[in-house]
């Protein structure tokens, strides 16, 4: 989709000594800190650029991506002495060090029995950080990692038990290494974490690490949101996805738009704590499209039906969640098909719970390379996607991307390049037109042509 104004590249955008330009923080009617713009955004322009705050590389891309600056390339270099952290040059590794020491001679003493989380992890190198004296980092301009919000007070048994968990693990792998501060505000530090981390992905929105970006995190959220955080390397970056006039709040999403309004809520009330009061959340528009239901006979279901076959589909979602970690491929992709044959009784195939499944389905195929499988399920979920996410979604584009890629396996080039162009359209506008990955695709494009 190409947007009908030219794009700003404003990459470099100046930021005052006191705070960033074009943003201010304010409270935020009902929501207590927000951010604000100063002036006018358009699409697709940069509203502002955070570096990490902290920032660990997930152990899944240990080789494939460098620990210091999250460039994915080949030819890297290990370390020396751990033989697992690998680094662009010496001079990301010498960049690294201050972080990578934490975890260095403890890889080398632990061995394989070396498992920390990629939170402890993060955390133990947030806590590293606070111990040298600055008044601010250049990701603190408006708000002060130690002034985020963790709802200490509002977390449940169970969440207080993973965060005693945490710091049991916190001390095992990282005590002959690190000073901690004291047991409560080890608490807090990890309540913080568990609210305001992000996770880094990559353009097609696979997990690349963990971070802290104080200044992000000030945005609230809202399931109609006029800016999206995408990521260049280490750094997150802030633009519009609708024109934003001075004096407008700025809001982002937190979680994934795809499901309804009930899901949504549960979803922030169980990991934010608050429930979301924006246009879409009050009238429900798109609920009945994303629960599309089948006709039987010419009638819908009754709600008791209805009610029963929903509460399937989540607990149907959050078995696979499991599975993942003990089923094998074939085993997954049945636990897929045959939800979705008893799914598909009731629901229509663009119902959101369908699509959950089919794009599990497609990722499994994926990874089994029977990648006509893949195709096929990619089909079925493109269109649907197109109508439920928002017009520039990261999940559409990366869908374009993940069938491009497919169908240029399979030497379907004319699918492959119109697939990989509509990814590119989204991408210019949420990545910005000078991204490696905007530039990367653009190459793949002409590639095709030629």
């Amino acid at each position: 989709m190409i947007i009908g104004h030219s794009l700003l590249n404003l990459r470099d955008r100046d930021m005052t000594a006191d705070g960033i330009d074009g943003m201010e923080r304010f409270e935020s009617p009902g929501k207590g800190r927000g951010l604000r713009v100063t002036r006018a955004y358009r699409v697709g322009e940069l509203l502002f650029v955070c570096p990490a705050y902290s920032h660990v590389l997930s152990v899944s891309e240990r080789g494939y991506t460098c620990e210091h600056c999250f460039a994915r390339k080949e030819g890297l270099s290990k370390c020396g002495k751990c033989k697992k952290a690998f680094y662009c040059n010496v001079e990301c590794q010498r960049g690294d060090w201050a972080m990578h020491k934490l975890e260095c001679s403890a890889m080398c003493s632990f061995g394989e029995s070396w498992c920390p989380s990629e939170t402890v992890r993060l955390v133990a190198r947030i806590i590293s950080r606070m111990k040298v004296p600055k008044e601010r980092s250049d990701s603190e301009k408006l708000l002060l990692l130690k002034d985020l919000e963790g709802n200490l007070d509002k977390l449940d048994n169970e969440k207080r038990e993973m965060n005693e968990a945490d710091i049991a693990e916190l001390h095992h792998f990282y005590s002959k290494h690190l000073d901690f501060p004291d047991h409560q505000a080890l608490l807090t530090l990890f309540a913080q974490v568990h609210c305001n981390g992000f996770t880094v992905e990559d353009e097609e929105l696979s997990h690349v690490g963990s971070a802290v970006f104080p200044d992000v995190a000030l945005m609230n959220h809202s399931c109609c949101p006029n800016v999206i955080v995408t990521y260049r390397g280490t750094s997150a970056e802030v633009r519009a996805v609708k024109d934003i006039s001075p004096g407008m709040e700025v809001y982002t999403s937190y979680i994934d738009l795809l499901y309804p309004t009930e899901d949504r809520m549960e979803r922030l009330r169980d990991s934010y704590y608050f429930t979301c009061d924006c246009k879409e959340c009050k009238t429900k528009s798109k609920d009945k499209v994303k629960l599309k239901l089948r006709k039987v006979n010419g009638d819908e279901p009754r709600s008791e039906e209805i009610r029963e076959m929903l509460r399937y589909a989540r607990n149907a979602i959050e078995d696979f969640r499991r599975a993942k970690q003990e089923k094998t491929p074939a085993e997954l992709l049945e636990i897929c098909e045959l939800s979705m044959d008893k799914m598909g009784s009731m629901f229509e195939d663009s119902n959101v719970y369908m699509l959950h499944m089919m794009y599990q389905a497609m990722g499994v195929c994926m990874y089994m390379e029977d990648y006509d499988g893949a195709v096929s399920y990619g089909e079925k979920v493109i269109k649907p996607f197109r109508q439920l996410y928002p017009a520039y979604s990261l999940n559409v584009a990366s869908m374009y991307l993940k069938l491009g890629r497919l169908y240029t396996v399979l030497d379907r080039l004319s699918a492959g390049s119109a697939a990989l162009k509509k990814a590119l359209a989204i991408m210019e506008v949420v990545h910005g037109k000078d991204h490696v990955y905007v530039k990367e695709l653009q190459k793949q494009i002409s590639t095709h042509q030629k």
